[in-house]
């Protein structure tokens, strides 16, 4: 069983805009290609779980988001960064869906697709629901990166984080993941 670190894609490994629906607009944020290969080089399987609602609002289709995570994936493969899977939820928030976060159900899917160890592995997010979903499929610990809606998240639902890990980045996060004794 290996573990691994389930991340959220807008705001916290690129740029967060509103209903991103075209390649040409994806900006992989600053340290994000260096901090996942150090997660890479340690061990850690490397997996994207995303809400993309605006396919379930008709703002733009599955196929805009497929080239969009193509973009991501390349710029990320020019340090040699490996994505493992990315796993989608297309619904809108009021439609019934099987892996929405904060659902664990996606990371049960790659638990028992890739032979993971849940229970060393972690959760990367900007959202309540990012750091939810970790904790409803019982991973070792949840942690919120400041960026994208995650500083604004932060000081709206304090008391809901007590038991997630706040990071100012996702370089940040890494190094708490790897680095910091007891803080793992």
């Amino acid at each position: 069983m290996n573990p691994a670190v389930f991340l959220d894609r807008d705001g916290t490994l690129i740029v967060e805009k509103d209903y991103l629906s075209h390649p040409a607009q994806v900006e992989i944020l600053p340290g994000v290609p260096a901090a996942l290969k150090r997660l890479q080089d340690a061990g850690f399987g490397l997996f994207i779980i995303t809400n993309q609602s605006g396919i379930g609002r008709g703002y733009y289709t599955a196929e805009d988001m497929h080239r969009v995570n193509t973009r991501l994936l390349h710029g990320l493969a020019r340090d040699r960064v490996r994505i493992d899977k990315i796993y989608f939820a297309p619904e809108a928030p009021e439609q019934p869906s099987r892996g929405r976060k904060p659902s664990p159900q996606f990371l049960l899917d790659a638990r028992d697709e890739f032979g993971l160890d849940l229970a060393q592995s972690y959760m990367i997010g900007d959202k309540l629901a990012d750091v939810e979903c970790g904790w409803n499929a019982g991973v070792k610990r949840s942690i919120l990166v400041r960026t994208g809606y995650g500083a604004e998240v932060e000081r709206a639902s304090a008391d809901k984080l007590a038991r997630a890990i706040v990071a100012d980045d996702l370089s940040d996060a890494v190094r708490r993941i790897l680095g910091q004794p007891g803080i793992a």
